[in-house]
């Protein structure tokens, strides 16, 4: 009879891990999905305004070179911005997935640069160098030139600035800083936290190695080995660790209960 009850109560334990298992592998999956569709909302928001932003700019891209002959040159440049702002569009409404975000931003760098362009031609100056976007902010195009600037209470570093930022930043005047909605405010996009690193990655991951970004503050949150998720990852590592932790001690019961029925046997 004490046999039977401990069998009983052996059977009832392990059906109980098995509870506890499945309920904590489905906590954890549930927590990654609420985590993936929060960066996604983020990330694809950010970008939505920068389309919207660079259509604005197409828009008054028009003006610009109404009543201008269009050369050959000119004509391929002004396409591929108008091709880059239906790809983006495109593209975005394509997204599923948050590191899919980078891929529309990356369109958009290239069509501002080809807007960068048409206006160099319109205005009979040479083409812009093809460097990193504005540090400070992306949809203000190619920089032209890097400038040694530091965030409050930060250190000094040089970052790619376009000409009016740059200008702003060497007259000791505050240059005009993309910022990103996080919670009921509004913060510069490198305060934004893992959310928003798709978004920046298609602005400056190609860039990831140029020693114009050298000093850039972003950090590990761009360029820290293209995982996106490592915040999230760390967090839910713990929760996994504190599951795990959870388990040794259940196995040591068991174990413990199967050692008094080897002994029950051996007497």
């Amino acid at each position: 009879m004490d046999l039977l009850l401990l069998l009983l109560v052996v059977a009832a334990v392990l059906g109980g891990v098995g509870l506890y298992r499945r309920h904590a592998v489905a906590q954890r999956q549930q927590a990654e999905q609420a985590a993936l569709e929060s960066q996604l909302s983020t990330s694809r928001r950010a970008a939505d305004e920068d389309v919207t932003k660079f259509g604005e700019e197409l828009q008054r891209l028009d003006v610009d070179v109404a009543g201008h002959p269009l050369d050959e040159a000119m004509q391929q440049d002004y396409q591929r911005a108008l091709d880059a702002y239906e790809d983006a569009k495109s593209s975005l409404d394509a997204v599923t997935k948050p590191d899919e975000i980078r891929h529309v931003t990356e369109i958009l760098e290239d069509g501002r640069y080809a807007v960068a362009c048409v206006k160099a031609r319109v205005n009979g100056r040479p083409l812009p160098q093809k460097r990193p976007p504005c540090f400070f902010n992306p949809s203000h195009g190619p920089s032209s030139q890097n400038v040694d600037w530091a965030p409050p209470g930060g250190a000094v570093r040089s970052v790619p600035a376009c000409p009016a930022d740059a200008e702003r930043v060497l007259a000791g005047a505050d240059p005009y800083i993309r910022t990103v909605q996080v919670g009921a405010q509004r913060v510069p996009y490198w305060e934004g936290g893992p959310g928003y690193a798709p978004w920046a990655q298609g602005y400056y991951g190609r860039w990831s190695g140029s020693d114009m970004l050298s000093g850039v503050l972003i950090g590990s949150m761009l360029f820290g080995g293209g995982n996106v998720f490592g915040g999230i990852g760390a967090g839910l590592g713990g929760l996994g660790e504190g599951i795990g932790d959870g388990f040794e001690s259940i196995g040591d019961g068991i174990g413990s209960m199967f050692d008094g029925i080897g002994d029950f046997f051996g007497d």
